[in-house]
């Protein structure tokens, strides 16, 4: 198991192994979030292209016309 130390400032070096498999590099964003089910927090690359979010949000049951698009923004 990777570990880190925590500075004075609050920062943390993450360690090159985990850098590694979630494809961070220099400059790259992380998101830190919290899993209910267990109370431990996941780390993230922000830098997420647009096709990995295809496994997150599912199709619509039944397509959704203009009508309810526009019904939905007005709410």
């Amino acid at each position: 198991m990777a570990s880190a130390t925590v500075t004075s400032k609050g920062q943390v070096t993450i360690p090159l192994d985990v850098r590694n498999q979630l494809g961070l590099g220099a400059g790259d964003r992380i998101e830190f979030i919290l899993n209910d089910e267990t109370g431990w927090y996941e780390i993230l690359p922000a830098n997420r292209s647009v096709t990995a979010l295809k496994r997150i949000i599912r199709k619509p049951a039944k397509p959704v016309s203009i009508e309810e698009i526009n019904s939905a923004i007005d709410e």
